[in-house]
């Protein structure tokens, strides 16, 4: 292990957080001009969900940071291609595996060779390949154009989700190989096509060695995040702490020291530059948003213990099915397990630790009702009597 260099700045624990919100779009203004496709370049990553309550988490994530943009408009800057002149249009993204199943901006599939190269090399494989299906899947693609899995021959065997039909396997084995890609999804499927009709020639290719897309990643973790110790960086694209240590010190982040973190940190040196300040926003987020999907950072930033509950038997459920963080002020407040019904958005559970916070959550309950096409707002229970009559009286003066 390198010694590593001298902390170049010492930042109190607030101003972390404070950088942090920055860097992730919920502190200053909004950059409306960007759109969507803004927030995709500016966090790198965008965690895709097969959850969808009030909508789906990439939906969520932009909606988070712009407000109402409408959720077909997200969909759309997603995976409608742009035309360039007289060659084919051009995706703006494309999906691979990042920090989970992510949309990813186009311009970074070079930096995911050494992902590909180390699927290719992987010698073993949850799911058996039947011998002549991975050829005959490219064979199909090739000859057809783009297709989903049920194009294909089908994604199953049974209904059982973790069966997947022999066509599924070479399918998704190409795509992490990189032979095929996803740069749209239809009706929340998957479309396959060739990575050499779909991704532009200038960037199709695998010339970069692993250090160099090691530190590019870090890079943009290091970004995304705005200060951030190993273990933040290496999570946002889900790489190993040894990877990250390699690149660290060529990476372009800078070392420094946040008052009451046990490790050490990096920081981007452009968010050292200047104090932020600006609005803060209010809203709901999702827990698989990029601001708190890593649990420990969140816990060591905001002092806010959050995991998701959909996975976890209903009567051990603390907070709700999928109970989502309420953001206000720059501090995480409290939370919402939402639900809609017909016209009236319902926030199945909330639990606050100050009352304080309810009119926020009243604000942020309001807004995504007004974006999901509710009229209504309507509160099942709180974590006391009193919580849930005040935020029923804060909605009631609202509506």
């Amino acid at each position: 292990m390198t010694s590593l260099p001298r902390p170049t700045a010492e930042l109190s624990a607030d101003e972390a957080r404070r950088i942090a919100l920055r860097a992730q779009g919920f502190l200053g203004a909004p950059d409306r001009r960007g759109g969507v496709r803004g927030v995709l370049r500016h966090l790198g990553a965008v965690q895709l969900d097969t959850i969808s309550v009030l909508a789906r988490s990439h939906e969520l994530i932009p909606y988070a940071r712009l407000g109402a943009v409408g959720r077909r408009t997200v969909d759309e800057a997603y995976w409608t291609p742009a035309p360039v002149g007289g060659t084919p249009p051009r995706p703006h993204a494309f999906e691979y595996w990042s920090h989970a199943a992510c949309i990813l901006p186009v311009e970074e599939w070079p930096h995911f060779a050494f992902r590909r190269r180390a699927y290719r090399a992987r010698p073993h494989w949850n799911h058996a390949l039947p011998d002549g299906t991975y050829e005959q899947v490219i064979k199909q693609l090739k000859a057809e154009g783009p297709l989903t899995a049920t194009d294909l021959g089908g994604a199953k065997k049974t209904s059982e989700w973790w069966d997947w039909s022999g066509t599924k396997v070479a399918v998704e084995r190409a795509l992490m190989y990189g032979e095929v890609v996803c740069t749209e999804r239809r009706g929340w499927k998957r479309v396959y096509d060739l990575a050499e009709r779909a991704i532009p020639e200038a960037l199709l290719h695998d010339d970069l060695d692993d250090m160099e897309c090691l530190r590019r990643l870090v890079r943009l973790a290091g970004r995304s995040l705005g200060v951030g110790t190993i273990g933040d960086i290496a999570d946002y694209h889900r790489l190993k702490r040894e990877q990250v240590d390699a690149v660290i010190a060529e990476s372009g982040l800078v070392p420094v020291t946040v008052w009451g973190w046990s490790k050490a940190a990096w920081a981007d040196p452009e968010a050292l530059e200047t104090t932020p300040r600006g609005r803060h926003r209010t809203t709901l987020l999702s827990p698989f948003d990029s601001l708190v999907w890593d649990r420990a950072r969140t816990e060591r930033i905001f002092d806010f213990t959050h995991r998701l509950e959909a996975y976890v038997p209903k009567p051990k459920r603390v907070y709700g099915y999928f109970a989502m963080p309420v953001l206000a002020g720059g501090r995480l407040v409290g939370r919402v397990d939402p639900a809609r019904e017909g016209a009236t958005l319902i926030a199945k559970q909330v639990t606050l630790d100050n009352p304080k916070s309810i009119p926020s959550v009243a604000q942020a309950l309001l807004e995504a009702a007004t974006w999901v096409d509710c009229t209504n707002v309507r509160v099942e229970r709180a974590n006391t009597p009193q919580i849930r009559e005040a935020l029923t009286m804060e909605l009631g003066r609202t509506l």
